[in-house]
C-alpha cells in the first residue's frame, strides 16, 4: 500500500496538495506544501500516516499536514486532526498518538528591550545561563518539589508555578489557555509522579533549548510595533515540556490502549469500541469512554505540569537576566504556545457548527483576534504563533488573521520539521566541528554533549524560511517578523 497516496494526489490551491479520500480513509488530507517542497523530502512515511490518520473514527473536515510534517509515532509529527465529540454513540476518536510522548512540548517567546549592544559580556552570559538552566536527560538540577506542590501543579499549571514563586502571575495572560488546562481528578501513575517531582525547571534533551535571539528583519511592521519589537531587539526563546512526567502519561494510556487491539485482516480491531484502525499505533478511545476521558483528563495534567515547567525555567532565565544586564535584563513574556496537545474546541465543518477534539502534534494552535479564547492585546493583530527554527539559521514569529479561523482548525506549523532522522544525522554531522563552525559565526553553544549537537544540526532540518513561506502561502498564517540565534543552551 505504501505511496499509493500519490496516485491520489492533487493540487488544491497555492500552498496546499490534497489527497483525495481513498482506501480505509474517510475524509480527504491535506499538505501545507508546493510539488517543489514536497519533492524535496522525499520520505513517503509521514503522508502514509497522514492518510491513516484520516481513517480516525468521527474524524471531520480534513486530515492535515503542516509545512514542517516529518514521520512520527501513529501520527506525522506535523499532524492536525478534529473529530466530532459527539460522533456516534461515545464520540469520536481521541487517541494519545495525535497528541505525542512529549505532551505540551511548547515555546514561551520573551522580549528584553534591550540589543546585543547592552550585553555587557555575551559569553559570560551564555556560560551562566548554562549553568543556571539545566539541561540534558536526567532531570538534574531540577525544582525540589513536594507531592502535595506536584499535585497543584498538575491541576493548576502556571497559576500554581507563580504562586509557589516560580514565574509571574503577569504573564498568565500572555500563555496559551492562561497555562492551565481544566482537570477533574488529574491522576496519574506514581511512576509519572516520581518523573515529576524531579524535573520542574529542566529543558530535557533532543531539540528542546533556550535561545537568546535578535529580531534580524520585520516583515509585518504593524504587528511587530502592536508587540512592543523592534529591530535588533534581544528575544529570548524557551522550548521545553512535560518531561518525564508527560513521557509516563502517554507510554500508560498507549500500552492500555495498544493492548486492547487485535489484529484483523489489514488493520487492527477493537472488539470493545468497533473500531477498525490501519496502524496500531493509532490506538484511540471513544471520547465520551471510560478511557478517553481517563485519558483526556491526564494529558490536561500534564500539559499543566509543562506550562509550570516553562514558568520555572522563565524565572531561571530571568534571576541570570538581571544579573548581567540589571534593568535591561527585564524579559516580558510575549507568548507561550503550545505544540502536542488534544483540545475541545468549536469550529465550523462543512458549513455546520461541530464540537470537535482537536489534535496538534508538532503543531500550533493559530486563533484568530476576535477569538474569545485570545487576549485583549492580541484583539486587532491575531495570536501570535512562535516557529522555531534550527539554531544555526533562525525561527520567527507569526501571527493568525485578525478576524477569521483558518481552514485548518485554526492551526500552523511548529518549527522547521525535520529532514533527516536523528540517527543519519548523527552519523553525518560532526557536532565538534559544528560547534566550532557555529561559534565562528558569533553564535554560542552550551551543549550537554557533541551528540546533541550532531542530532540537531541544521543540516537536520529543514528550510525554515522555506516552511514558513510556504504556511503563509496557504494562509494559514502571516510572517511578522524573523529572529536570528546568538546564544544556545541545548540539552
Amino acid at each position: 500500500m505504501g505511496g499509493r497516496w500519490r496516485d491520489h494526489l492533487v493540487e488544491d490551491s497555492p500552498g496546499l496538495l490534497r489527497i483525495k479520500a481513498h482506501d480505509n480513509m474517510l475524509v480527504d488530507a491535506m499538505m501545507v506544501t508546493t510539488p517543489d517542497h514536497l519533492n524535496q523530502h522525499a520520505d513517503d512515511r509521514g503522508p502514509e500516516q497522514l492518510v491513516n490518520t484520516a481513517a480516525l473514527p468521527g474524524i471531520v473536515g480534513e486530515a492535515w499536514a503542516m509545512a514542517d510534517w516529518h514521520y512520527g509515532y501513529g501520527f506525522p509529527i506535523g499532524g492536525v486532526v478534529a473529530t466530532d465529540i459527539n460522533a456516534g454513540e461515545q464520540g469520536g476518536a481521541v487517541s494519545p498518538g495525535g497528541v505525542g510522548f512529549d505532551i505540551n512540548c511548547g515555546v514561551r517567546c520573551l522580549a528584553l528591550d534591550a540589543t546585543l549592544d547592552d550585553v555587557p559580556n555575551l559569553k559570560r552570559l551564555a556560560g551562566r545561563l548554562g549553568g543556571r538552566i539545566p539541561a540534558g536527560g536526567s532531570g538534574k538540577g531540577g525544582v525540589e518539589l513536594s507531592a502535595k506542590d506536584l499535585q497543584r501543579l498538575l491541576e493548576g499549571g502556571a497559576e500554581a508555578a507563580a504562586d509557589l514563586g516560580w514565574g509571574l502571575h503577569e504573564d498568565l495572560d500572555h500563555l496559551e489557555s492562561n497555562g492551565q488546562l481544566q482537570t477533574v481528578e488529574a491522576e496519574v501513575s506514581q511512576r509519572a509522579r516520581e518523573r515529576g517531582l524531579r524535573a520542574l525547571g529542566t529543558l530535557g534533551s533532543g531539540n528542546h533549548f533556550l535561545e537568546i535571539q535578535t529580531v534580524e528583519g520585520v516583515v509585518d511592521g504593524e504587528t511587530a510595533r502592536s508587540w512592543g519589537l523592534y529591530e535588533g531587539q534581544l528575544m529570548v526563546m524557551i522550548h521545553s515540556g512535560s518531561r518525564g512526567l508527560g513521557h509516563q502519561v502517554c507510554t500508560d494510556h498507549v500500552r492500555a490502549l495498544e493492548a486492547k487491539y487485535k489484529r484483523h485482516g489489514d488493520g487492527w480491531y477493537h472488539e470493545g469500541y468497533d473500531y477498525k484502525l490501519p496502524d496500531r499505533q493509532l490506538a484511540a478511545a471513544p471520547f465520551h469512554s471510560k478511557e478517553g476521558q481517563a485519558y483526556l483528563d491526564a494529558m490536561n495534567a500534564a500539559a499543566n505540569y509543562a506550562f509550570a515547567n516553562r514558568a520555572a525555567l522563565t524565572h531561571r532565565l530571568r534571576e541570570v537576566l538581571r544579573l548581567e544586564l540589571g534593568v535591561d535584563g527585564e524579559a516580558r513574556t510575549l507568548y507561550d504556545v503550545a505544540h502536542n496537545i488534544a483540545k475541545v474546541e468549536h469550529h465550523t465543518v462543512n458549513g455546520a457548527s461541530c464540537t470537535c477534539c482537536v489534535h496538534r502534534k508538532g503543531a500550533t494552535r493559530a486563533f484568530p483576534g476576535q477569538h474569545h479564547d485570545v487576549m485583549g492585546d492580541f484583539k486587532q493583530t491575531g495570536q501570535p504563533v512562535v516557529v522555531p527554527g534550527d539554531m544555526g539559521t533562525g525561527s520567527w514569529l507569526m501571527a493568525a488573521d485578525p478576524i477569521d479561523m483558518n481552514i485548518a482548525f485554526g492551526s500552523s506549523c511548529h518549527g522547521a520539521g525535520r529532514a533527516m532522522s536523528r540517527s543519519a544525522a548523527k552519523r553525518q554531522v560532526d557536532g565538534q566541528a559544528l560547534k566550532r563552525s557555529l561559534e565562528e559565526r558569533g553564535i554560542r553553544i552550551h551543549a550537554s554533549t557533541p551528540n546533541v549537537l550532531a542530532e540537531e544540526a541544521p543540516a537536520a532540518y529543514k528550510d525554515v524560511d522555506e516552511v514558513i513561506g510556504v504556511t503563509a502561502q496557504a494562509g494559514l498564517t502571516r510572517p511578522v517578523t524573523r529572529l536570528s540565534p546568538v546564544a544556545v543552551i541545548k540539552g
